[in-house]
């Protein structure tokens, strides 16, 4: 679907579908609705609102046929923005989702026009709403068909053109500005989802260093298991042990071209490609979709493939331990003691408590980087989704101020983040009689405990663990009709990577 932005009258405009907005229990319409109600000889107010009793509530639709060439459209589709004073750009987002999918129900209807909902409405700048547009527009659109024969995938429409219709000069350029960085970040999002949805198979640790090493605009560095073995990864090998797919462990590097960066941080991420919980073996039904245990490397892979497109001013290193939990005669028992690669023991109390190991390495790893912040992005805990369900990602870590600044940036992304503690009483659970500590602790405080675990492999002081096991693959469609992989965390840390300041 191409997303762009013309000059032009709106009411001139050739097209199967025309948007235009009204807000809850307005009479007085505005902007371009007004300039369409006139017309199409006041059919808005005096047949949609008075007769028809559409109101404009948040997410409602009417859809006017065009009769005795009024305008140039088939048909005018009447989206409701709800409460003036509520709107806000997570409901923009979420409204632009939802008239893609109305634009999609009927098959014929392959060119939309719209205007470019927000505009000039409080403090919502154009450039921030058509950037909004775009995303809310492109999550819309994804979908993993591959493996559909085409009769399914033929069921909805396909849009061929979204364009927003504007007529002042001085708003375009903005506009198309909004859009690109829009489709960007949602580009990078469909990248992760992809990577996720597609079968463990195929997506094994020697993939995801591919897909890694073909990312362009960044340097790569691929460590195979004989490097891993010399970095003294004793935690990550042991998860690894069990699958006859080696596994590789990744290191990106995005640096800024013809600017100092302003900052160097590293985001790790857990890149278990099918975890079957080891000798502490998964049942069936919480197996079935451990495919989505990389939806942590997923995301870095998907930052990292719009950074240069976005020209992130930061120095960014994307840290990824790929392998497969699994079980076999080489696998790794409960009752191990392992070494991770800043010389601390580990007693394993369940193979299945593995995302945590792999992490441990990869953290220590990202320490010898030395840069100004480490976040780690993990499916890591059960315990977590059963705290927070699936609208928000739990968040810890040791710097407040930090934390506090991605919670507020998470805000504007649309992905919950709700934070955790890292008390000191989690710490007794982990305790061993005969190691440093325990890889699982008590079944109560899971996900804390879990954090920090990883605590003991990080001595940067500005590190924040997000724990997406509830996040990442949705069962049932969310408000953006989006199912399967999510996507988790990667509108957020762009975000937070380009400083996207807009609320």
């Amino acid at each position: 679907m191409k997303i762009d932005v013309k000059k032009g009258d709106i009411k001139n405009e050739i097209c199967d579908v025309l948007v235009v907005n009204l807000f809850e229990d307005e009479k007085t319409l505005s902007g371009q609705t007004k300039v369409i109600n006139q017309a199409l000889n006041n059919k808005i107010v005096d047949y949609v609102i008075e007769r028809e009793g559409f109101s404009g509530e948040f997410g409602s639709f009417y859809t006017l046929p065009v009769m005795n060439n009024e305008i140039n459209a088939k048909k005018v589709l009447i989206v409701g923005l709800g409460k003036k004073e509520e709107l806000n750009l997570n409901k923009l987002r979420e409204l632009n989702a939802k008239i893609l999918r109305e634009c999609k129900k009927n098959k014929t209807d392959k060119n939309i026009v719209s205007v470019l909902h927000g505009l000039d409405i409080g403090e919502l700048c154009t450039k921030c709403c058509a950037k909004i547009m775009a995303e809310g527009l492109t999550i819309a659109d994804y979908k993993f068909d591959k493996y559909l024969c085409d009769e399914d995938k033929n069921k909805t429409s396909e849009i061929e053109n979204f364009i927003i219709c504007e007529n002042d000069e001085n708003k375009i350029e903005k506009i198309r500005q909004g859009l690109q960085i829009g489709e960007t970040i949602s580009k990078a999002s469909n990248f992760a989802k992809d990577l996720i949805n597609e079968a463990a198979y195929i997506i094994t640790p020697e993939k995801l260093a591919q897909v890694a090493k073909n990312i362009k605009g960044v340097d790569v560095k691929i460590y195979d298991k004989k490097d891993i073995e010399n970095m003294n990864m004793g935690a990550f090998l042991a998860v690894a042990r069990g699958s006859v797919n080696e596994p590789k462990f990744i290191h990106l590097t995005y640096k800024p071209q013809n600017v100092l960066p302003d900052k160097k941080i590293a985001i790790v991420g857990k890149g278990i490609t099918f975890d079957s919980g080891g000798m502490d073996l998964k049942p069936p039904s919480s197996m079935l979709n451990m495919k989505d245990d990389m939806s942590g490397a997923a995301c870095v892979l998907g930052l990292f493939s719009v950074l240069s497109e976005l020209k992130i001013n930061k120095e960014v290193h994307g840290i990824i331990a790929a392998c497969e939990n699994m079980i076999s005669g080489c696998a790794y028992k409960p009752g191990d003691i392992l070494t991770a690669k800043n010389g601390k023991t580990i007693e394993v109390d369940n193979t299945d408590a593995e995302g945590r190991l792999t992490l441990a390495d990869a953290l220590c790893f990202a320490d010898e980087l030395q840069v100004d912040e480490v976040i780690d992005v993990a499916t890591l805990t059960g315990a977590c989704m059963v705290a927070l369900g699936t609208c928000a990602s739990g968040i810890m870590g040791t710097n407040q101020e930090f934390i506090d600044r991605l919670i507020e940036v998470s805000k504007s992304s649309d992905e919950k983040l709700w934070q955790l503690p890292l008390f000191e009483e989690y710490d007794k659970s982990l305790k061993s009689d005969i190691a440093d500590m325990k890889n699982t602790g008590s079944r109560y405080g899971g996900a804390s405990t879990a954090g920090v675990f990883l605590s003991k492999f990080i001595k940067n002081n500005n590190w924040i663990h997000i724990d997406i096991a509830g996040t990442a693959f949705l069962e049932k469609p969310d408000k953006f009709g989006v199912k399967m992989a999510n996507g988790a965390m990667v509108r957020t840390l762009l975000y937070y990577l380009k400083d996207c300041k807009c609320k």
